[in-house]
């Protein structure tokens, strides 16, 4: 690594990219793999494979400061983290070990088009009545389930868990903090052969910047996700659920 060769303006559309797309994530708890893979790839024009690689390192330092961000601003229940915390990594482990044996490729699209169903539905809800808070009843199963979407078809974690949990209507800023919270030891679990092959060397240049700008908005993903109306995140996590999950359907069957 050679830190005085690095071209600062070469850095900034890629701290760019790494701030939205975490902002994103902090505050609704979902969509920084798609957001970041979309920009990196359709915008950047970094190659797919490369793009991926630099998503799964950096999800080790956004996820763990952005779990730090949540816990800060109280968004966490600790009784659901705990729920979630060892079905989610059974899950991740299980799709990491799978995952050459299984053809994600037909998988996807069946998530994401349900994804993309759920996104309609929390919309639809927030704009009318939000469901009444009250503790979730389902919460191993999906965080089994959300894990091993994760691990198996290369992301998942936060649109199939969170979207879940506020169907069945938990508190949208707990639910948003918990699985933030939960997803740095997911992504530590799953991605640790990845980055044990990767390097450490993979951190220099774009990534680094990418780095960067997903760290600087973690904080205010929390903030955010502490300070918006229940309402006004239904709304928002509808929005963002259902174009990504649409664009990702669109993508699978014409890709």
């Amino acid at each position: 690594m050679h830190f005085g060769t690095f071209d600062i303006a070469a850095l900034l559309p890629f701290i760019a990219v790494g701030f939205a797309a975490q902002l994103v994530d902090g505050a609704l708890g979902m969509a920084f793999g798609v957001i970041s893979n979309a920009l990196m790839v359709g915008v950047l024009g970094v190659p797919p494979a490369l793009a991926s690689q630099r998503v799964h390192v950096v999800e080790c330092f956004t996820t763990a400061t952005s779990g730090i961000s949540h816990l800060l601003h109280g968004n966490i229940d600790r009784r659901l983290f705990f729920r979630l915390l060892l079905p989610g990594l059974a899950g991740g482990i299980a799709g990491a070990y799978l995952l050459s044996s299984l053809d994600a490729s037909i998988i996807k699209p069946v998530v994401l088009a349900y994804l993309s169903g759920i996104g309609l539905y929390l919309l639809w809800r927030g704009l009318g009545h939000p469901p009444k808070p009250r503790d979730a009843k389902y919460v191993a199963p999906l965080g089994l389930v959300g894990g091993f979407l994760d691990a198996a078809g290369g992301g998942g974690w936060g649109p199939v868990v969170s979207s879940n949990l506020l169907v069945q209507g938990a508190e949208p800023r707990k639910v948003v903090g918990t699985v933030n919270s939960v997803e740095f030891f997911l992504t530590i679990a799953v991605s640790a052969t990845f980055i044990w092959h990767l390097g450490i060397a993979d951190l220099a240049g774009a990534t680094l910047g990418f780095l960067i700008g997903g760290v600087a908005a973690a904080p205010f993903g929390a903030f955010a996700a502490k300070h918006f109306p229940a309402k006004l995140m239904l709304i928002l996590v509808g929005i963002v659920l259902t174009i990504t999950s649409t664009y990702g359907v669109y993508a699978a069957v014409t890709g």
